[in-house]
């Protein structure tokens, strides 16, 4: 039965009011967007918590760190993402626990996901990270390589490209994040037409800017802060 008096509840129904009149102004449906619940640095116990509020997408930054936690949730019929930066000798291990690997950006890293994809028996979906910003301390692809990228694993029986993904720059006021946005949107399109093939996934804005990031297409947002608090204050 769902707690709906716990605060993950709470924090839940409120974010669904919002991705409603968000999707509501630019003449979306809110079924359209899927909401990765990002649970790195909360415990099982507040994964278990969304889980039976309703949330059935869960987004984790560290193999290490899930490989703690699975055990204890291993019984929710959940997608498990990995959304944070892979680094290729864990290659292995994240195709085991995640259904979804949401950060790929380098070849190295795809034929090593491919390969142990293929050992998993298994077609592991990826969406590509772009780097849209200035920072070069963030991973993801440049803008310039991402067709490069995009063609050199469209053949890799063992992983379907589903997508994009970034995580733009931080700014207080979220109409800033607006252009970010709108340029992944553009590249998927082109993305899409010159693979002669769709691309339906864009993973795009969090806690603080996802309404506009739906405005702009989104059609994955991921959700940390809003749902389960400040990082170590889930209940």
């Amino acid at each position: 039965m769902i707690n709906q008096s716990s605060p993950i509840a709470a924090n839940w129904a409120q974010i669904q009011e919002r991705i409603a009149r968000a999707a509501e102004r630019c003449g979306r449906r809110a079924d359209e967007i899927t909401v990765v619940a990002v649970s790195k640095t909360h415990p099982a116990e507040a994964i278990v918590a969304a889980y039976e509020a309703g949330l059935r997408h869960f987004g984790e930054n560290r193999v290490q760190e899930w490989e703690s936690k699975q055990p204890k949730v291993a019984d929710l019929d959940a997608t498990w993402h990995l959304i944070g930066h892979l680094q290729s000798n864990k290659a292995r291990r994240a195709a085991h626990l995640f259904r979804r690997v949401d950060s790929l950006d380098d070849l190295a890293l795809a034929k090593k996901l491919h390969a142990a994809a293929d050992a998993e028996g298994k077609c592991l979906p990826v969406l590509i990270e772009g780097r849209l910003g200035d920072e070069e301390t963030k991973s993801g692809v440049a803008e310039p390589d991402l067709f490069s990228l995009a063609t050199s694993i469209a053949p890799f029986a063992h992983l379907e490209l589903a997508g994009l993904m970034t995580i733009p720059p931080f700014f207080d006021e979220p109409e800033r994040v607006r252009p970010y946005f709108r340029k992944l949107r553009e590249l998927r399109d082109d993305l899409s037409r010159r693979l002669g093939r769709a691309l339906p996934v864009l993973s795009m804005g969090m806690s603080h800017d996802f309404e506009v990031a739906i405005e702009e297409g989104a059609t994955e947002i991921r959700v940390g802060t809003a749902l389960f608090g400040p990082r170590g204050s889930a209940a």
